[in-house]
């Protein structure tokens, strides 16, 4: 009987051990959001769309017709009235070099990091060990990553990434890489910057596919600190809980939605197609199939498992295999969905079943900053901050899209009720907010030329 009482004893102090040593670890392995830091372009660099509109005649590069398609985009596109454009874009004629590219850079990105460096209190010639910098479009050498290093002179051993070509979704993908670096490198800091530039990228030619972006696309950056150190524990705003990476390239469809390409005139510009929408929704639906299970309630979870099942077995037609979309707002407190246009955030509203509360912060960064690429996602956590809605325990989903075509989403839970206080550029204004964005019925904008 001891030796019996003895072995069930021994089994249990392993057991034991074996729980503390897996607690261990997985603190260990937790990656920490410390803080984040947006940047606003100087007000010489504000835009309305009225002065859009008339130096696109001035130029004289754009069809009375296409001029007139820009107009009417702007309208129904949700981008306010303040938002900013680079100063070498809005001469005349435009300043198109690359000189004026990295001036552009240099503004916005250490704008972001400045301020991401001065909340933290992080010594960047010291102990960032990590830096991750991605912007889709402009790609000099030296990199922008380069860049970053030779102007905060990091340290020599720093591992740094230059990401390109990645589409508006390349944060989180920013995020994706930095978090399996910090797993192999202990006590480390990573220092993310997303941004996107606009100087040599607009489009000045008649194709209307390619003039959508003009109108959307702004300034923007944004500069992350994250963190592996247990010490840092007590000062983090955020814990990183899930990161779900979609996509679907091998798809023709989908790979060619968002395409970087010539005009006949041979002009450079980025190229919407009409399916843009349902490549967006199809790849969402990959996203949060992937995702549900990891963050649903589990009755949300049996549902959307009986709903995927019944259009298996029945078909998606059938009346017995009814779609289910899973109520996320049973998930998540917070939703910063990509701020790309209007009409992407009126899809994922329907698409997920939200309010107008959830899709505010999205909206809003919308009005007052346009469409800045991958950092807009910063921007609309940055406005929920503001707002003093995020509280401890709070979990926030970020959902990017991207070329590719790509959704990533992006999982944080709050580690303690956030201070409004540091939530810049937002705070200065933030009363301000929400304003009414009239939704202009659909005109016939049709994108054929």
């Amino acid at each position: 009987m001891s030796f019996f009482f003895t072995l069930v004893l021994l089994l249990l102090v392993v057991v034991v051990l074996l729980f503390l040593l897996f607690l261990l670890l997985s603190r260990h392995n937790t990656i920490l959001l410390i803080d984040f830091a947006c940047h606003k372009a100087t007000e010489s660099c504000s835009q309305t769309h009225q002065a859009y509109v008339e130096r696109s005649i001035v130029l004289g590069t754009f069809t009375k017709d296409n001029v007139a398609f820009q107009k009417r985009i702007l309208e129904r596109s949700g981008v306010g009235q303040s938002t900013y454009f680079p100063e070498a874009v809005a001469r005349i004629p435009p300043a198109l070099f690359i000189a004026e590219a990295r001036k552009e850079a240099e503004m916005m990105i250490f704008g972001a990091v400045d301020r991401v460096l001065e909340k933290t209190g992080v010594d960047v010639r010291k102990e960032i060990g990590i830096l991750v910098v991605n912007c889709s479009l402009f790609g000099p050498t030296p990199s922008l990553s380069a860049m970053i290093v030779n102007k905060y002179k990091m340290r020599e051993d720093v591992a740094s990434f230059n990401l390109s070509g990645m589409g508006c979704s390349a944060g989180v993908i920013a995020i994706d890489l930095a978090r399996h670096l910090l797993k192999v490198r202990p006590n480390s800091y990573a220092l993310i910057v997303s941004t996107e530039n606009l100087t040599l990228h607009g489009y000045y030619g008649n194709n209307r596919p390619m003039l959508v972006t003009n109108c959307l696309f702004r300034m923007g950056a944004a500069a992350v600190l994250l963190s592996n150190r247990r010490s840092d524990l007590h000062r983090a705003k955020y814990s990183l809980s899930d990161l779900i990476r979609t996509h679907r390239g091998s798809d023709d469809s989908s790979y060619l939605c968002v395409s970087q390409e010539e005009d006949d005139q041979g002009k450079v510009g980025v190229s919407l197609s009409k399916d843009l929408m349902s490549v967006a929704g199809g790849a969402l639906k990959s996203n949060i199939t992937a995702l549900g299970p990891r963050v649903l309630p589990f009755s949300e979870q049996l549902r959307f498992a009986f709903s995927l099942i019944s259009t298996k077995c029945f078909g998606p037609h059938s009346s017995i295999s009814k779609p289910y979309v899973p109520d996320f707002k049973k998930a998540f407190e917070h939703f910063c969905i990509h701020a790309g246009g209007r009409a992407i955030l009126d899809e994922l509203e329907k698409r997920l079943g939200l309010g107008s509360w959830q899709m505010e912060p999205s909206r809003m960064t919308l009005y007052r900053f346009g469409n800045t690429s991958s950092s807009s996602l910063w921007y609309e956590l940055g406005y929920s901050e503001a707002k003093n809605r995020v509280k401890k325990g709070d979990r926030v989903w970020q959902i990017g899209f991207g070329s590719g075509f790509k959704c990533n989403s992006v999982v944080w839970k709050a580690l303690r009720d956030i201070n409004p206080k540091g939530s810049y550029p937002w705070v200065e204004e933030i009363d301000k907010f929400p304003v009414d964005v009239p939704k202009v019925e659909t005109i016939n904008c049709s994108l054929s030329t």
